[in-house]
């Protein structure tokens, strides 16, 4: 296996670019557009140099789309900040040919998948101090713009839990059964329609717990039928 080599950083027109074969990722290509319109594209795409062959996105691939939203030509995107007004970052509101900074490695196929699976799974996978999070986000003076949250996002990250009352107005006083256990296990489909016929006389049918329970109820019963007829015959104790 080839491992990852760089050899290049480039700006490299979209129409040079080919995404990348069976991208399982579907990203949220308006939100990636708003911050390269606030941000600029701070991240380059990574892209796969085959020889002969074109340029693969291998990450990246909904920021090229974003690009690509935005089209050619200079749009009338402006955003002040502390009093100075941008531009669109983009375009820099300006005649523009759309393109996307790229670093270029070369691969192989097996690599090539790995990087691209695991670029979309890692963000995945990551997690939130809350408290870190929420203090990122103070600094922003309530301009949320670029940043991938919105003020509805951030009331709720901020509001203190609901109180237990709160919870009863909403949802009601909790019912004992709402404390038992909760038993989840997988049988073969054999099992499964053993257990349906077994229970097919059961007074509510359509509730497996009820079967469940129905079913325990005549296995108790057996069990202390079988007890009693084991200690009445003779010599046994």
């Amino acid at each position: 296996m080839t491992q990852a080599v760089y050899q290049r950083t480039a700006a490299v027109s979209l129409d040079e670019l080919t995404p990348f074969p069976g991208n399982a990722k579907r990203g949220d290509v308006d939100l990636i557009l708003s911050s390269l319109r606030r941000n600029g594209q701070y991240r380059a795409l990574v892209v796969r140099e085959i020889e002969n062959g074109p340029l693969v996105i291998l990450a990246g691939n909904h920021t090229a789309q974003a690009l690509a939203m935005h089209g050619s030509g200079a749009c009338d995107f402006t955003v002040t900040v502390k009093g100075e007004e941008r531009p669109c970052g983009v375009c820099q509101n300006e005649p523009w040919d759309p393109s996307a900074r790229c670093e270029v490695v070369t691969c192989d196929d097996d690599t090539a998948r790995r990087i691209n699976l695991v670029d979309n799974r890692s963000s995945e996978k990551g997690t939130y101090d809350r408290d870190a999070l929420t203090d990122l986000l103070s600094y922003l003076d309530d301009d949320y713009a670029g940043s991938g949250y919105t003020d509805a996002d951030v009331q709720i990250l901020i509001a203190p839990p609901p109180s237990l009352d709160e919870l009863a107005d909403t949802y009601g006083d909790p019912e004992a059964d709402d404390f038992w256990p909760v038993l989840k296990f997988k049988v073969s489909p054999e099992d499964r329609d053993a257990f349906y016929g077994l229970t097919i006389n059961c007074p509510n049918p359509n509730d497996d717990a009820a079967r469940f329970s129905w079913l325990l109820d005549r296995a108790r019963v057996a069990a202390e039928a079988e007890a009693t007829a084991a200690a009445t015959v003779p010599g046994q104790s």
